[in-house]
């Protein structure tokens, strides 16, 4: 059994329902949900969109492995409406390094695994710089230590508000 924390977003429609839609396919489909954020509303990151993301992260036991676990989420977000050829067509339209989703299901954590596979790196590479990522983890495992950066989720969280702060105020 391992110990998977997965964070759910979107922000086209009405994207609260999605998400416990999502909650409640990998509870019934991956594993044992065990502890759930509040949901997080927050601005697009990386590009711009008209609607804000809402966030909401969750640890879950499972008995599947990483690759698994990634192709049960996929197919779990295909089925939730997502359209992963929209959405790479309008990044190409606009330019943008992302886009706009109905759904988006990532794993964050998977036990302590450093993973490096063309489909997949575990943990997720980009978690340190979202906020968005970031603020449901510190409410479900704020003493979760990154394998790789040997520094709890509420350090990161702090240092990233550090940074975001200091740019604000033209101290980068």
């Amino acid at each position: 059994m391992a110990r998977a924390i997965i964070i759910t977003g979107g922000n086209i429609g009405d994207v609260k329902p999605r998400l416990r839609q999502a909650q409640q396919m990998i509870n019934a489909e991956v594993g044992i949900v065990l502890r759930c954020s509040h949901v997080y509303e927050s601005r697009a990151w990386g590009f711009s969109a008209e609607s804000d993301f809402k966030n909401q992260a969750m640890v879950v036991d499972t008995d599947l492995d990483p690759a698994a676990l990634l192709a049960a989420l996929q197919d779990m977000e295909r089925r939730l409406g997502r359209d992963r050829e929209a959405e790479a067509a309008e990044k190409a339209r606009t330019g943008e390094p992302y886009s706009s989703r109905i759904i988006d299901i990532d794993i964050i954590f998977y036990d302590d695994l450093v993973m490096d596979a063309p489909e997949l790196t575990l943990p997720h590479p980009l978690m340190q710089e979202r906020e968005f990522v970031l603020a449901p983890l510190a409410e479900i495992a704020p003493d979760k230590v990154h394998p790789r950066l040997g520094k709890t989720v509420e350090q990161l969280r702090a240092e990233l508000q550090e940074r975001q702060t200091a740019a604000l105020n033209g101290e980068e």
